[in-house]
């Protein structure tokens, strides 16, 4: 069990620091026209208050996935985001510059509740209905996000098969879902090899058609 939790955290480690790279940005974009001190300020307050909102709504999320075939849906849908992780074009945000310091938190919240879907729904699935697995999860991975998502930023810039590895957890997690389904649960049971069949076909299956749309996009 102790493995278990170990690798469910350090999954869901993976994850927050993976799709929190936005997050960065909308900081930046937020807080760059406020004095330096408010600047701080703002960086804090308005993470802070990002946690705890997100925090909630993970938690809400957990529980939601109770109801049968919510796992399966929440897995269709994070395959989708692991899929769109790989194809997205690195667009100009559109997060306009917070004019005050009540702006820029508000900015900040507001954006990260708008762009966390993702994490929320991949945090979900990887805790498998741990509560204590989101919160030290997120308490961990908060702080690297903050001072250091720019820099994995730039990595994935500099080495873009670390897109592809994170990309392959969210479908990982995705698979996890899906064959954690509850109503599912009997099938897989008397077809096990089909279970692990399906994994790896998400996961495989994720990659292959992300590096195909990439590329047809790239030649056009």
């Amino acid at each position: 069990m102790e493995a278990d939790f170990l690798v469910a955290l350090l999954q869901i480690i993976a994850i927050d620091i993976l799709l929190g790279g936005d997050n960065a940005i909308v900081i930046a974009l937020a807080s760059r026209n406020l004095p330096e001190q408010q600047r701080n300020k703002a960086i804090l307050i308005g993470t802070g208050l990002a946690i705890v909102v997100r925090v909630i709504l993970t938690i809400l999320v957990v529980y939601l996935l109770k109801i049968p075939f919510l796992y399966l849906i929440g897995g269709l849908l994070l395959i989708y985001i692991a899929y769109q992780l790989l194809v997205d074009d690195n667009e100009e945000n559109s997060i306009k510059p917070g004019m005050s310091l009540f702006g820029a938190i508000r900015t900040i919240v507001v954006a990260d509740i708008a762009m966390g879907l993702d994490n929320v729904l991949a945090v979900a699935g990887a805790s498998h209905g741990s509560v204590p697995l989101v919160i030290i999860g997120l308490l961990v991975s908060v702080p690297i996000i903050i001072w250091g998502s720019k820099a994995i930023l730039h990595l994935m810039e500099r080495f873009p098969f670390l897109i592809y590895i994170g990309s392959a957890i969210l479908a990982y997690t995705a698979a996890g879902m899906i064959t954690s389904e509850k109503e599912l649960q009997p099938f897989f049971l008397s077809y096990p090899a089909l279970e692990y069949g399906l994994i790896i076909f998400i996961v495989v299956g994720v990659i292959m058609a992300g590096a195909f749309v990439k590329k047809a996009k790239k030649s056009t």
